[in-house]
Formats: structure tokens, sequence, C-alpha cells
């Protein structure tokens, strides 16, 4: 007979693993560690309130660590200070407009394209180290069928050479002063 562990052992089982993970992606987000795991502490009681236990807890709370951890990120970008101006009034910060966004969104399709054009398995394993999803190396290696000691040589051969790539593309800086 099998039995499912109450929610307060489940609590006492994830508790260190929580933890652990919260405190690894919190200074990445910018957030208190605390913070990440009270996050977490919520979504798991959410999951219990309508779906039960995850079938595999520790690959839950990764995944629920870096999903908070991202949204985190997001919202820090987008969140302004009360004093930082009101709806009527517009921004005058020029990195912010929509000329900035039209340039990231530029640079983003640069780089895919340039990504598309690297030989052999460079475009597959840069494509999955872009991936929002922010895969492990693990993952990576299990979707591309390969070792995982193999990604990091593979890794810096490849972004090598989408480096020369890039730079080869990119217009060289004209000298700023007087010419000799």
């Amino acid at each position: 007979m099998v039995t499912t562990p109450g929610a307060g052992d489940l609590f006492a089982v994830l508790a260190p693993l929580v933890h652990a993970e919260a405190s690894a992606e919190a200074p990445a987000a910018a957030v208190e560690p605390r913070d990440l795991e009270q996050a977490v502490w919520v979504r798991l009681l959410e999951r219990l309130s309508g779906q039960g236990p995850p079938p595999d807890a520790c690959r839950w709370v990764r995944d629920t660590v870096r999903a908070e951890a991202r949204r985190a990120r997001r919202t820090a970008t987008r969140e302004l200070p009360y004093g930082a101006g009101s709806a009527h009034q517009p921004r005058t910060d020029p990195e912010a407009g929509p000329e900035r966004v039209v340039l990231l969104a530029e640079r983003r399709r640069a780089i895919r394209d340039a990504v598309r054009r690297t030989p052999g398995r460079c475009p597959g394993l840069l494509t999955a180290m872009l991936s929002p999803g922010d895969p492990t190396y693990r993952e990576i290696a299990g979707a591309l069928g390969m070792s995982q000691g193999s990604l990091g040589p593979i890794r810096s051969r490849c972004l090598g050479c989408l480096r020369r790539m890039l730079a080869s593309e990119v217009a060289a800086r004209e000298h700023v002063g007087k010419e000799r």
C-alpha cells in the first residue's frame, strides 16, 4: 500500500532544497532569497489545493524557483518607484523609448541569424543556450544527444565562431581625435 505524504511531511522534506535553490537563484534575480522561497511555498500551496503534490518534487522545486526568479527579474525591470514620475508626465529617459525597443529587437534578430549560420553543431547548441526556458547543461546534452562534459569546450568554440562572425559584420569604430 502506497501512502502519500501529508503536506507537513512534504514541507519538511522540501525545505532544505527550496532554501538552497532560492539562495542560488536570488542574487541573479536581484531579490532576497527569503522572498523567493516564500513565492515558491505559495506556488506549492496553490498546487496542493488544486492538483496534489508534484510527482517529481525536486524537479518541480528547481523549475518553480527559476520561474519565480525570472518573474522577479521581469517585474524589477518594469516597476517604477512612486517618485519617478506620474502617468501625466512623459518619461525623459532616452533609453526607454520605442527606438530602444526596436534596436534591441533588431540586435536579437541579428544574433539569431548569425547563430543559424554557424557551422556544425553550433546552431543547435547556441539555440538551446539562448532558450528562454533556461535549460541546464544536462538538459541541453540530453536534447542534443551529446555528453555533458563536451558541452563546455564545444560551447567555447561556438561562441568564438559567433564572436568572429559578428565582429566582421559590425563596422569598425572611427578614431576620435586628431589624425597623425
